[in-house]
This record gives C-alpha cells, structure tokens and sequence, in this order.
C-alpha cells in the first residue's frame, strides 16, 4: 500500500547653586549717589542674560553643563542617571530655559528623537533653544581634560604651577565623572567657537570665566560618589556564579540590598534611580509615606502581598513594543505582554476598592484605562498561545479568519487525501517500483516520492516516462506528476497561504497595541512606583521602621534612639542612640572614644537615617524629624587610587574635605572622621582644628558638622574657640580592672585617653610589647625623655662583644700583608664604641 509524508516546513526657575566653587571677588568701591544712579541705567541697557547648554547622553547617565552669560559663570552637573524618555533632562531644560543647546553630532536614537522633538516646537513658550552639533572629536575624553586645565581662569593665581594648578582645579571639577568631563570641554570648544560676550573684541581675548560651580536641581539633595561608597548606599561585590562572570557584580550588603524587595525589573531600577535622587520635597515625601504607612496597617497585609504577586508579573513592555515596532516580535512576548497587560488590570481594580485619598491608588484606579482591558481582549481572542509555542511562530485561534480556518482543515486533511493520490499514481507506475508516496514540501509544493531501484545506478537512469524528475534525497527520488502539478494549482501552497495569512493578522494586532502604546508607559511608572513603596513597606515592617516628620523650619536633624540599618542586622545586640543638631546651638559636635567604641557606626548612622528619610522611606529610629537637609558629605573612609598619583592624605584633602568646604551651606550635613591621622600628628591636628575654625567663623550659616577624632589635643590645647556652636561628646566606657567595657552610648563630655593598648590587646600584641608602649606613651605625656630598655641593651652588648671576640679569633697574625693599625682603626675601636 502507498504511504504518504506530508513534511511541515518552518519559516524561519533654574538650578540651585550649591555654593560658588571657585570664584574672583574684590572690595566693593564706595559710590555716589549719582554713580550708583549712571549704574543702574547702565544695568538696565545691557542684553538680558543667556544660558548655553552642553549635553551629552550615554549608556543611561546624563552629563549636563551650562555656561550663564549673567555671572559669566560655569555650571555643571555630575554625571547623573537618566531613562531612555531623559526626564531628567527635560526637567533641567525646563528649569534653566537655555538660548542653545550644544551636543554631539553622533547621537543615540533616543536623543536624537529628543532633539527632533524639541526643534519642532515653533511656537513653543519661552522660545526654542538653537541646537548646535559640534563633531564627536571635540567631545574626546582626554582633549576635554586639557581644555579644562589649560583654560585661562581669573580666580586661579598666576603663582601656582602646573601641578597646583592641576590639584586645585580637581578639588572644583568632578574628573571622575567623564561625561560631565566631556560636556566642560564641548561646551568650553563652542564658548571659544562662538565667542560668547566677547563678538566684537581682540580676538586674543577669550571669554571670562569666572568660576565652576556645582549645581542640582531644585529640591534634590547633592550627594557625592564617597559618600554613597562609605556609608554602604550601594556596594557591588564579585558574582559568585561562574555562569555571571560575564555580567560580574552582584548587590553586596548594602543599604539598597536590603531594601529591594522589588518584584519587578521596573520597581528595581526606580528604587536605585530614588537613591541617586534623595528630594527636599515635602509633599513628594509625604505622598511615599502616606503609602508605606497604609501598608504597614495588619488589616491591609494580605492587600500588600495581593499586590506584590500581580507585580510579579509586569515585565519589560517597551522592549516588546519596541520589537514590534522593528517588526521582531518574539512567540513569547505576546503571553508576556498579555500577562503584563492583565495583572496591570488586576492592580486597578484592586486599588479601586482601596482609600482613594492616597493619590497613588487614585492614579492607578484612573489611569489604567479601558485601553488595556482592550489590548488584553484582544489578544486574548486572537493568539493561540499554545499553538504558537508548539509551532514556534505566531498562530491565530479557530473562528477568527474562516480563509485560515479553511485551509488549516484542508492542511490536517491532507495525509489521508494523498493517500488516495499515491494509490492511483502507483497503478500508473512500472510494476518493478513497489511502492510510492505523495508528499508535500512548503515552498515546493506536492512531489511524487519513488524508492530508488537497484538498477539506478546513473542519472540517467532516474528519468521515468511522464515525469519530471526534482531531486535525490535519503535514497529518494522525487518527481512531478500531472497529479502533483494538478494538486499544486489546486490547492496552492497551504503552509505558507497560513503563515502569510497570519502574519498579516499579527501586523495588525501589532498596530492596534502600537495604536494604545501610550498607557504602557504609565502603567509601567505607576506599578514601579508602587513596586517600590511596597517593598519599603515590607522592610520596615520586618526591621521596626518608623515613619520620619518634615521641618522646613528646622535647620539640621533630630534623632531619637536611632539605629544603624546595617550593623543592627549583623550584631547580636545594638544599642540606639540619639542625635540632635538643629538651631544656633552645637552646630558643629566633636565626637571623641576610645577606639573601637562606636564613633564611625554613630556617625554613619546619623548619615544613613537622614538619607533614608530624604529618599521617603521609614527608618531605624523611634522618632526622627528632618529638617531642610541640602547636600550630605562626608570624610571617613580613605580612597586610595593608584590611577590618581595622589597619595592617601591628598585624596582626603582634595576629593573629600575640599569638596565639603568648598560646597556645604548652612543646610547641609558633614560628617567627618579621624580626619588629619594620615599626616604628622602635629599638621593633621592643626588642618582639622583649622578646617572647624573656617566653618565655626560662618557663625549661623555653618554646616551641621560632625566630627569623630581621637586628637585629644583639640581639646586640651583648646584649639577650637569656646561657644554655643562647639558641643563635645564622648562615647561612654568605663575602666573595670584592666578591661575597657563598652556601652557604645553616646554622652556629653570629652574622652580622657584613646586606650589605644585596649584595642592592641585584642588584636592580639605581645605583652611585652604592650607594656613598653604603655611607658613610651607616660614618657612622651610627662615630657620625660625616653631611654632604651635595660634588658634590650644588655643583649645587644653581649652581641657585639661576641662579635667583636670572633674578628679576633679569626685573626691570622702570622700573614705578612696583615695591617694591625687598620684592624684597629676600622674593626676594633667602632665595634668598642657600639659596647660602650
């Protein structure tokens, strides 16, 4: 009996200046009434200031720099997390409303739709910048590092060298952020290209620059790269998984680490994008506390975890629309796009039934619009979700094209049809073929397929009378037939009718989710927002979190019984402790303890609460209220780099202290310890004392300052001027025998010694060692002079004795070259004064 194959084939209001980081000021001359009057005329008369943008984007990070014609003043930003939408960058233009904007002319695709979209803004209020492209060159990493320092600035003195200059310019300029980098050196080309303020003037006269300064955004909190490494914001750690070696890093204990509990890649990366971005704005803080506090209720608990599993399923929709767009949709992104689009409704009408004052649910409930209960129907109706991961392509359901409903039965029908063919095609055939079968290939169409006879040797042998021979194939030969070609014209070729058909089907299904593409986008920024503020829920009902209040009034913070987020979960036992700095009083707190009594941990808690509650998040504290905190700075880890050429103490100085001088303001937190240790202990107490002089000089407007130093000296000598502004504290121990025991608590007072022999002892010193440097320490205290030990001496006598004896054993008195006055003079009298 014939057999037959049928054989599928498959298709393949502008910035806030922190504070002027370097500028040029001389002694106002005192004027007359009638020149202040000619100056303000003058005043009057000149152009109204102008604002030139330099921008560069890349790889998700922002570098922004503006030069502002009304200081003639440099601004710039350090290299800044931004989406592919550059929300961030939109919010700066929309705060410094720039003449022109100066960019790259090799562009990603998303700044360049950017771009295209703001110069189609004719009618656009205020006026459309002028976009200006300069060639890539001149936005090179090392070309814009030698504009900077071969720029010649008025506020640098002539004096300097070179390498001062270099030191000085790196403790204003952010040379570890490149794009920021190459963003100063573009913007610093076109100000040379164009000659801003200086059109009709020599031109061996460049245009003024009178100062960098560093800038945020208004309401944001400046917070350097150090102070994110040092108080364990983020901390990324070696993957241990030989399959991530590609990827490389994984989140290590951390502040963030413990607080994503995210369960979506969206929630996750807008947790991290929160962090980069701590505000000052109250109601935007509020509005994340309000919900965290919802969550945290036990009545709303099974509510929490509800909404936590539907999170689990929005996924990375732009990516998906994305590839519809290019036509490169994947089998599997149509079930992830319909799960996403069906938990996005599940989410609204949970929120629905929850309290609609809280402006998160009343945005989800609202903005999750029929348009995707419309996406979800329609795909739904349309995909065979289990056929398409079966076939590997996308296939529709039943009863939705009656054409491919048609040909699909005539494609299952087939075998049982070619069967029947092959039947009568045999009865035509030589009798020596035993059997033949009727198949169909996509692409080619119907073949009649002949076992190959012992007597087909050659080609030439293959040809049969009444057929057209196609090709050999697995001991094969394969033929058209008058059958065969009547079955082609007949049926056509089926497979490939069904997957044109299809795909057209899909094209449209794509337009009509394309068409809706627009509430994805909220979707995603509402479900990431809630992502997260679940998560924060989640954390700080598992740690005891409390919910932080807001004083705009209030200059500085308060703590009550704070806990260190990190080290809480790593100790047996924590004690709290509390922080008050606020008002005119004890603005700067000079922190003194024995070592190893808890002054870092305190300082860093202080550090890490106020983050927390600046990026609206519960924290580890029975009460916390923050006051108007602007920027946070620290200098309590060193950062060695070889890379730099700098040594350990010039790193502290340059890219720490320096960094805080130059930028704090009355509003902001300083935090520094054991600051001056890695220098002569004289410089390094007199740098410290004199760095806390500069800001106690400020009087009302110094920063909030505290300082861990274990530079008793400060105090004894009384370094420090006596005032309200000065407020000592000590870490409380007491002596039990000779056992130092801690209470880690933090007190009024000063430290009377830094029990630096305690701390040798567990780690472990020799005794002996110990106790000699217990008597060096009284010695150098009394101002005694310090005598080697006894003991010590002797043997070293009895060493050069016994070598001294063994130069004259060795001795040959018999040889005749032998110069006794030379043995005396160079072996005998040094090794007799070394003895005595």
């Amino acid at each position: 009996m014939a057999s037959v194959r049928a054989t599928p084939g498959r298709t393949p209001q502008g910035p806030r200046p922190q504070a002027a980081l370097a500028t040029c000021s001389s002694p106002a001359p005192v004027q007359g009434h009638g020149e202040a009057e000619e100056e303000e005329e003058e005043e009057e008369e000149q152009e109204p200031a102008e604002i030139h943008l330099c921008i560069l984007w890349n790889s998700g990070y922002l570098g922004i720099a503006y030069y502002d014609t009304s200081d003639s003043t440099i601004h710039f930003m350090p290299d800044a997390p931004d989406n592919e939408s550059l929300k961030l960058l939109q919010r700066v233009l929309d705060e410094i409303n720039p003449r022109s904007i100066v960019t790259t002319a090799k562009q990603d695709e998303n700044m360049t739709r950017f771009l295209g979209k703001l110069a189609s803004q004719e009618h656009s209020k205020p006026k459309r910048p002028e976009i200006i492209f300069l060639p890539s060159v001149d936005f090179g990493l090392e070309i814009s590092k030698q504009r900077l320092l071969s720029g010649n600035y008025t506020f640098i003195p002539y004096s300097m060298t070179t390498t001062e200059k270099i030191l000085f310019l790196s403790s204003i300029i952010p040379f570890d952020c490149l794009l920021t980098v190459r963003a100063l050196g573009g913007l610093l080309k076109f100000l040379g290209r164009r000659r801003i303020g200086v059109e009709l003037e020599d031109y061996n006269i460049s245009v003024p620059i009178l100062g960098f300064k560093k800038f945020v955004l208004t309401h944001l909190v400046s917070i350097d790269q150090d102070t994110y490494s040092v108080l364990q914001i983020f901390k990324s750690e070696p993957h241990p998984s030989v399959y991530k070696v590609a990827s490389g890093l994984k989140e290590g204990l951390s502040l963030f680490g413990i607080l994503n509990r995210c369960r979506c890649k969206w929630g996750e990366k807008l947790l991290r994008l929160w962090f980069t971005r701590p505000t000052q704005d109250l109601e935007e803080l509020n509005s994340r506390l309000d919900v965290i506090q919802f969550f945290l209720l036990p009545q709303n608990l099974d509510m929490a975890q509800m909404l936590h599993r539907l999170l689990g399923h929005i996924k990375n929709v732009p990516l998906i629309l994305k590839r519809m767009k290019l036509s490169h949709t994947k089998t599997s992104d149509w079930q992830v796009l319909y799960k996403t689009v069906y938990s996005a409704l599940g989410l609204r009408d949970a929120c629905r039934s929850l309290p609609q004052s809280i402006q998160l649910f009343q945005d989800i409930a609202q903005e999750f619009s029929d348009d995707l209960h419309h996406i979800a129907s329609l795909i739904g109706k349309v995909v065979d979700f289990e056929g398409s991961l079966a076939e590997n392509h996308f296939t529709v359901l039943p009863n939705i094209d009656p054409d491919i409903d048609e040909k699909k039965r005539r494609l299952m029908g087939l075998p049982s049809f070619l069967t029947e063919v092959a039947r009568k095609e045999l009865e035509n055939l030589d009798s020596r073929i035993p059997s033949c079968s009727v198949i169909y290939i996509p692409l080619i169409g119907f073949l009649l397929s002949i076992p190959r006879l012992p007597s087909m040797a050659e080609a030439s042998d293959f040809e049969i009378e009444g057929l057209d021979f196609m090709f050999l194939s697995e001991g094969k030969l394969h033929y058209r037939s008058a059958r065969t070609k009547e079955l082609d014209a007949l049926l056509g070729d089926l497979h490939c009718d069904i997957r044109d058909q299809e795909t057209l089907l899909m094209h449209q299904l794509q337009c009509q989710v394309l068409a809706r593409a627009a509430v994805f986008t909220r979707v995603l920024d509402l479900a990431s927002r809630l992502d997260v503020l679940l998560a924060l829920a989640s954390a700080a009902r598992d740690y005891g979190y409390s919910r932080p209040r807001y004083s705009p009034q209030l200059l500085g913070v308060r703590i009550q019984n704070g806990r260190h987020p990190l080290m809480e979960l790593c100790a047996r036992t924590f004690v709290p402790n509390s922080a008050e700095c606020g008002g005119d009083r004890g603005r700067v707190k000079v922190i003194t303890g024995p070592n190893s009594s808890g002054k870092s941990i305190y300082l860093k808690q202080v550090g890490l609460i106020t983050f927390m509650a600046l990026v609206g998040s519960f924290v580890p504290a029975e009460e916390a209220e923050i006051g108007a905190v602007d920027a946070i700075f620290t200098r309590i880890h060193s950062c060695e780099s070889i890379s730099l050429g700098l040594s350990t103490f010039m790193i502290d100085l340059n890219q720490q202290v320096a960094k805080a001088v130059n930028n704090a303001t009355k509003q902001s937190l300083v935090l520094i310890d054991e600051f001056g240790k890695g220098t002569n202990t004289v410089d390094g107490l007199a740098l410290l004392a004199a760095v806390l002089r500069h800001w106690l000089a400020l009087g009302p407007t110094c920063p909030h300052i505290f300082v861990a130093t274990n530079f008793l000296s400060l105090v004894q000598l009384q370094l420090l001027p006596q005032g309200p502004l000065v407020q000592y504290l000590t870490m409380e121990t007491c002596e039990d025998g000779d056992d130092l025991v801690f209470f880690y608590q933090v007190c009024d007072g000063l430290a009377k010694a830094s029990h630096a022999s305690h701390t040798a002892a567990q780690a472990g010193l020799p005794d002996q060692l110990l106790t000699r440097g217990k008597e060096v320490s009284d010695l150098i205290r009394s101002g005694k002079p310090i005598k080697p030990v006894k003991e010590l001496l002797k043997e070293k006598q009895m060493e050069n004795c016994q070598m001294l004896v063994d130069k004259f054993l060795k001795l040959d008195l018999e040889d005749p070259n032998l110069d006794l006055d030379l043995f005396m003079s160079q072996e005998v009298l040094p090794a007799g004064t070394a003895i005595l």
